[in-house]
């Protein structure tokens, strides 16, 4: 009996996991907003993130700064934003932030590269590097 119970228990757990994970997925299209940016022309990243930061949050950011200068130099504005601390930042409300995010913003086009960030950032930082070039150079 109590076999039975813990199966079902971690096939509850694990159902809302991969629920939440479907979810996740479908943050890294892009997305079209009618945004009134002050300069439509630049392009700028934006990261959101929470007070306590694990490593690989921390490597989100320090890879996303070194590709931006690296590839970008002045061109390319980048802005760490802790929602916790900040969390009447109008950026928040108008992106629907609700987690760690990395967003590449250009006038109107918001591309989310939150699940790229994540899963690269500390293990294959270069292949995270191009995917950001890429993605910056593709709305350039």
């Amino acid at each position: 009996m109590k076999r039975i119970i813990v199966f079902f228990s971690l096939l509850l757990v694990f159902s809302v996991v991969s629920g939440y994970s479907k979810n996740q997925t479908d943050k890294s299209s892009v997305i079209v907003m009618n945004a009134n940016n002050d300069d439509a022309s630049a392009v700028k990243a934006y990261y959101f993130h929470a007070t306590r930061r694990c490593a690989t949050c921390q490597a989100v950011e320090a890879v996303t700064k070194e590709a931006l200068k690296e590839y970008y130099g002045d061109q390319v504005s980048f802005q760490s934003i802790n929602r916790e601390e900040d969390s009447k930042n109008p950026l928040i409300e108008k992106y629907k932030i609700s987690g760690q995010t990395l967003l590449i913003i250009k006038g109107d086009k918001v591309i989310n590269l939150t699940n790229e960030a994540f899963l690269n950032a500390r293990i294959k930082p270069d292949k995270f590097k191009a995917k950001l070039k890429s993605t910056i150079d593709s709305i350039k």
